[in-house]
């Protein structure tokens, strides 16, 4: 089985819960684990949330930036990427997997807290993305469940 979805989401902060809604609604009709699901929709908040405040060219969010999001299931796994056109990620934040409280909020925290595999990296001149993968747990009683 593979999902897949995409946003092009304006840099507002409406734009957080949607984005989490919309995973946790694919999440429960595929049949994941609730759990496994609370954990990807927080890390998705927090990148959007990331994306939203750091994510455009100037310090005041303008309505017209968008940032995107995009989420893969595919067999026992999630990957869920955002992407944004902001000044990037420090160089220190790319350099390792998980970043330290002292250097960093902790939103890109919580996101390697709570995803088994993430990655920070830049695109010189377009932006950061930040991308997760979980692996899948399944209900029991899951239709879309991988055999």
């Amino acid at each position: 089985m593979s999902i897949w979805w995409s946003l092009h989401l304006r840099r507002e902060a409406a734009s957080v819960p949607l984005a989490r809604r919309l995973l946790l609604g694919t999440m429960e009709t595929a049949g994941v684990d609730p759990d496994i699901s609370f954990d990807l929709s927080v890390a998705l908040s927090e990148a959007c949330a990331n994306a939203v405040e750091h994510g455009g060219g100037g310090e005041i969010p303008d309505d017209t930036e968008a940032y995107h999001v995009t989420a893969y299931l595919d067999g026992d796994c999630c990957r869920i990427e955002v992407t944004d056109s902001g000044p990037g990620f420090p160089p220190a934040t790319v350099a390792r997997r998980r970043p330290s409280l002292a250097e960093h909020g902790r939103g890109l925290h919580l996101i390697s807290e709570l995803a088994d595999h993430v990655r920070f990296r830049n695109r010189p001149g377009r932006g950061a993305v930040v991308s997760f993968d979980k692996m899948l747990k399944w209900r029991d009683d899951a239709l879309l469940r991988v055999s």
